[in-house]
C-alpha cells in the first residue's frame, strides 16, 4: 500500500499469532501505555460521572403556555382556598415589606424591591408548586403541604433560592447606584421622588439605563429557574443540574419560552399596579401553571 495511506498503517505480529493492520495512532498509543506501565492491558470498568440518568426536554407548540395557564386555572380553582391563602402570606409578607420602608422614609429603596418581585417569586411559589403536584397526584392539598413543600429537596431548593436572592441584591444595589448617579437624593419626599423619576430629564436616563439592566437579570433569572425549582422540589437532583435542564428548556423551545416569559411579566405588572393586591390571585395562577410548564417541557 503506497502514499498517505501506507504510511499511517503496519503490519505486526504479536507473538505467533496472525499478522494483523494496526493502524498509526494504535501504536502510538500502546507505546504511551508501556511508558505509564499498563503494557497491553485493557481497561475494563468504567464508572459512570452521574448516577441518575440524564434529563431530557421536549419541544413544544408556541402557543403550548395558553395551555399552561389554563391547567393553573383549573388547579387554582380545585385547591382554591390553599392557593389563595399561600399566594395572599406571600403578598401581605410583601406589602409589609415594602409598607416598612415606605415609613421609613426608604423610598428609593422599595422601589427596586417591589420591581425585583419577579426576581424571587419562583421559588416563593415552591408551595404552590407542590399543591399542583398534589392535585394532578390525586392527593388533598394542604396549606400545611404547600408551606412544607421546600422539605422536598431542602438543601437544593435553598441553594436556588439563594442564586435567586443574590440576584435580586445585586438588582437592588444597581438600581440604588443609577438612582444616586442619574437624580441624586430624593431627600426621603416621596413626591419629589415621583416626579424626579417620571416628570424630568434625569429621569429618562434613569428609566432606559435602568429597565435594560433590570431586563437582563430577569431573564436571566428566568432562564435559570424556568423549570428548576419545580424540578428540584419532584425528583432528587442537584442544583446545577436543575439549572442545565432550565437553560436546555429554554434554548430548545425559544418562541414558546419567550411568549411565557412575556405572559409572566405582564401578569406580574398587573398584580404590582393594582398595589399587590391583584397579586394574590395572579400568583398563584402563574405559580399552578409554572408546574405544569416543567411537567411538559421535561421528561
Amino acid at each position: 500500500m503506497g502514499g498517505a495511506a501506507g504510511a499511517a498503517l503496519m503490519y505486526v505480529n504479536d507473538g505467533g499469532g496472525p499478522v494483523r493492520q494496526r493502524s498509526m495512532a494504535a501504536r502510538r498509543k500502546v507505546a504511551a501505555d508501556r511508558r505509564l506501565g499498563k503494557g497491553t492491558q485493557t481497561m475494563t470498568e468504567a464508572i459512570p460521572v452521574f448516577t441518575t440518568p440524564s434529563p431530557r426536554v421536549r419541544r413544544v407548540p408556541v402557543d403550548r403556555p395558553w395551555a399552561w395557564l389554563a391547567a393553573g386555572w383549573h388547579d387554582l380553582r380545585a385547591a382554591g382556598t390553599v392557593s389563595l391563602a399561600y399566594g395572599g402570606a406571600v403578598v401581605a409578607a410583601s406589602a409589609i415589606l415594602l409598607l416598612g420602608l415606605l415609613a421609613a422614609g426608604h423610598f428609593a429603596l422599595a422601589l427596586p424591591l417591589a420591581a425585583g418581585f419577579l426576581l424571587v417569586a419562583p421559588v416563593l411559589a415552591a408551595g404552590l408548586y407542590e399543591t399542583s403536584r398534589r392535585v394532578a397526584a390525586g392527593q388533598p392539598p394542604t396549606l400545611r403541604a404547600a408551606a412544607g413543600a421546600f422539605r422536598a429537596n431542602a438543601s437544593q431548593i435553598g441553594l436556588m433560592g439563594l442564586v435567586l436572592l443574590l440576584i435580586h441584591l445585586a438588582w437592588v444595589r444597581i438600581a440604588i447606584l443609577l438612582f444616586t448617579l442619574f437624580v441624586g437624593d430624593s431627600g426621603g419626599d416621596w413626591n419629589r421622588l415621583v416626579g424626579d423619576v417620571l416628570l424630568s430629564s434625569r429621569g429618562l436616563p434613569l428609566l432606559v439605563v435602568g429597565s435594560a439592566i433590570g431586563g437582563v437579570l430577569a431573564v436571566v433569572t428566568f432562564v435559570f429557574s424556568a423549570v428548576s425549582i419545580p424540578m428540584l422540589l419532584d425528583r432528587d437532583v442537584n442544583v446545577f443540574t436543575a439549572i442545565a435542564t432550565s437553560v436546555a428548556a429554554v434554548r430548545a423551545n425559544p418562541w414558546t419560552m419567550a411568549l411565557w416569559a412575556a405572559i409572566i411579566a405582564a401578569c406580574t405588572a398587573f398584580g404590582l399596579a393594582t398595589l399587590t393586591l391583584g397579586l394574590a390571585v395572579v400568583l398563584p395562577i402563574l405559580g399552578h401553571a409554572s408546574w405544569h410548564a416543567y411537567r411538559d417541557l421535561v421528561e
